[in-house]
Formats: C-alpha cells, structure tokens, sequence
C-alpha cells in the first residue's frame, strides 16, 4: 500500500477498490456494484469456496468504513501475508493458480454465476496452496452469453504454461513484461509443430490466436452463443489441457547446488545445526524468515521447523520447483517458495511505476538468511559489500550469512576464468562493511570448512 492507504493495483476496477486501514484490508463496492457481490453471497458460492479454502474470507462492515462517498457495500478481507506476482511463481505454482481459476469457474456456473476476470494476479498464495482474491470477478450467468474471461485465462496461464513446458521453462518470465498476459500469436509462434498435435493446445491456443487476429481483440468466443453445457465443456477441456502440461525440473544453473558443494556431508549437517541454533537464539518477537539464495529450500525448512513464516527466493526455476513441489506433498503451511533475481529484483512497476509492488517492499521480514550468497553477490556481480549491506539492512532486523573467503573452493573455481580485482574482498573487509548498517551478535566457524556464519542485528536508526 503506498501513500493514502488506497491499493494502486486496484485502480482500474469501476466496481470498488482494496484499501488499508488501521492494519486492516477493506473492500469497497461502489453504487450500481453491489448486486453481484450480494448474489455471490447469496449463492452460498462464498460460503462454499470459503470452507474449502478457495478464496480469501470477507465480512460486510458499517459503511461508516467507506473510503469515498460512492460506496454502496464495504468488507472487510482476510489478508494476504505476502503478495507475489505470476513471473515469481514456478511452473507447478502457476500450474496450481490455473486449476484453481478453472475450479472457481466450474463451481460458479453450478450455483447461477460465472466469472467474468480469470486474471493470474487474482491469486495469490497463503498456507501453502492458491487462493482467489478478487471477491468482485463474479457475476450473474446470463443463458446463452459466452465465457468473457476465456481469452484472458489463455493469455495469463495456457500460453505461459505451454512455453514453459514444451519451449523453455524461464519462458514464464515473459508474464512480466506482459501485464495483459502473453499474446495468443506470440506463444503460437514460439510453440513446437508438434503441440498442434494436442487437441486442447490446437483448440485454445493455436486456434484461438487465428481466431483473434480474423475477429479482434474479442477472440474465439465473439458473437457466439454458448449453451451453459458449451460453455462446462470449454471449462473441463481447459483443465485436461493445464492437467497434462508437465515439466521435470533439470538442466537449469542451480537445480543440484546442494550436489556439487564442497561442503561434506558432515560440515553440511554442521552448518544447518548452526543455522537452528542461531534461529533458536532470536527473541520471541521474531515471526517471520526471508531466505535469499534459498535453492531448493533446505535451510528455509529448518526456519519453518522453529515456528517462522517463510520466503524462500531463488533465481533458478528448478530449485524453486523442487522446493514448491517437497512443501506442497508435506502439506507444509509456512513456506512460500518464489523465483527471484537479486541482481535484479522486481521492481515497482505498472501504471507510473506504482501499481505493483516491488519485491524489497514486500518480503521484509523479521530475520534474512543470506547463506553461501555473499561471494556470488560480490565477486560473481560485482557488488561492493558495502551495498549488499545496505541492501540487506532493509529487508529484515536480524541477519544470518555465510561469509565465504576467498580460499574457499568455490571462489577459486569462480577466479578461474576472471581476473581478481577484489581486493576489499576479505573477512576484515566484510566485517567493516556490514557493522555500518548491522552490529554482530555471535560469530561460528563452520566445521570442516573456511566459512564462518555470522548472526547479526541492523543497527538503531
């Protein structure tokens, strides 16, 4: 939330907007708005979705809680713990947000409703599973009418699931230059011959992208009249086709980090026993873990096994698919796995460059753990330490990291092919930089190697 308390990423909604107050998130449904909303809760479609843990909870509140003058309804919503957005999410992640989508709209249609946005950014995730936030993406089903929001679902899940899977899966980066979704064409184009082969890929995307450039912007479904059996089987082609989209996770950078280390397996066991006991050491007040450079989540688990509500962020797609895939068969509620390059993290972005959040504003968290990262950030990028301090010191008040010397296996592999120009790159170098912003509370050599992890807590402003 920036400024006056007014969510910037619900602006373009004509039917209400999210704002905060008091540390609450509020609703409110403007004038003319309010009848869907009482037809999705008359339904027992809220309630439904509710209980199985479909979509976010709301409650009505007095209108004296209205934000403006045209509100005819205001609620109160279930907050969303972090935020993440659809390039963030690995493939099962968004594979999972469009069989949700698809869920929601079959189930609408049963109880006299569709729903009219099936938008990605509509979901988000929260206890480990997806769950839909737009409480005003429903409207009364109307005979005959055919499914507005199939071109949106196709463009913001089918194309980027399909390039992820049959082309290249960091491909689904493309969600982030393509706030609209990824154009039918485009993906049609980027696609293999052979996923004309494939009914539901044929039907939906390869069919549906000639069928928007012959009709516009409306696409396949323009002018036609659908019966509400049409429209159910639209809906279960849909999920067989998502369904059978696979990818095994390989062949990325940083998928099996954990199995070229020079750590052995006894230092390795030594260095997560610090890590808890470091955890074990924080104050009570201490909630909430972000793990930078996480990989597939090891070390994130043992933040969540101490009680902490975890963000584990990784640049590499298949470490964050193994880990999103390990938490979700454990039915793990703590962690949220999500892709992310910290040489290049999300920024604000959007309309001026403040309808979304950036990712530093929205992961901050009580503790960070920053382990064997530090000499990727400054010897593989070029990062003075001093900058990665300062980073660091904003996204959380307690820091654990791993200082790697330069003797240290890792780094010499990494100075093989390039000149050494860090001469600051030191342990007494580290020290002086990161006491500007940070003051050290415990220091542990890491057995059976040269590293040391360091504990840390930022310094009073």
């Amino acid at each position: 939330m920036i400024g006056t308390g007014l969510s910037p990423a619900s602006f373009r909604d004509p039917s209400g907007f999210v704002f905060e107050k008091d540390g609450e998130i509020y609703r409110q449904i403007n004038l003319g708005f309010h009848s869907d909303i009482q037809l999705l809760v008359q339904s027992g479609l809220q309630a439904e979705l509710e209980d199985l843990g479909l979509v976010v909870k709301f409650e009505e509140v007095d209108l004296s809680f209205a934000a403006s003058s045209k509100a005819a309804v205001v609620i109160r919503q279930e907050r969303i713990r972090v935020i993440s957005y659809p390039f963030e999410w690995c493939f099962s992640q968004l594979k999972d947000a469009a069989l949700l989508t698809l869920d929601l709209a079959k189930r609408a249609i049963d109880k006299g409703l569709v729903l009219k946005d099936a938008s990605a950014y509509n979901v988000q995730f929260q206890n480990g599973k997806p769950i839909f936030i737009d409480t005003l993406s429903f409207e009364a089903y109307v005979p005959g009418q055919p499914w507005v929001a199939y071109k949106q679902f196709c463009q913001h899940f089918l194309a980027p699931l399909a390039l992820m899977a049959h082309v290249d899966i960091r491909l689904g980066a493309f969600l982030q230059s393509n706030l609209d979704g990824i154009p039918l064409d485009l993906a049609a184009r980027l696609l293999p011959m052979n996923t004309k082969f494939s009914p539901g890929l044929m039907a939906h995307l390869h069919l549906h992208a000639k069928a928007q450039n012959h009709q516009g912007s409306t696409g396949a479904t323009k002018a036609v009249n659908l019966s509400k059996t049409g429209l159910l089987a639209i809906i279960d082609s849909l999920s067989s086709t998502i369904s059978n989209l696979q990818w095994k996770p390989s062949g990325t950078e940083w998928g099996d980090y954990y199995n070229d280390t020079n750590y052995s397996e006894d230092s390795f066991s030594k260095k997560g026993q610090l890590v808890q006991s470091l955890l074990q050491s924080l104050p009570d007040s201490v909630k909430s873990c972000c793990d930078l450079g996480a990989n597939n989540g090891e070390f994130s688990q043992i933040a969540v096994n101490q009680g902490l509500q975890t963000i584990a962020l990784d640049i590499d797609p298949a470490a964050i698919e193994k880990c999103y895939q390990e938490a979700s068969n454990k039915g793990e509620k703590a962690l949220l796995p999500l892709l992310q390059d910290l040489r290049n993290p999300t920024p604000f972005y959007g309309w001026a460059s403040r309808e979304r959040d950036g990712i530093s504003h929205r992961i901050a968290s009580d503790v960070v753990l920053a382990l064997a990262l530090i000499h990727h950030l400054a010897i593989g990028n070029n990062v003075p330490l001093g900058m990665v301090a300062e980073y660091f010191a904003t996204l959380g008040q307690y820091l654990i990291i791993e200082f790697v010397p330069k003797e240290d296996s890792q780094i010499q592999r990494m100075l093989v092919a390039r000149e050494d120009i860090f001469d600051a790159y030191h342990q007494p170098g580290f020290e002086e930089s990161f006491s500007k912003y940070f003051d050290v509370v415990r220091t542990e050599p890491i057995e059976g190697t040269l590293r040391t992890l360091y504990l840390m807590k930022r310094k009073a402003s």
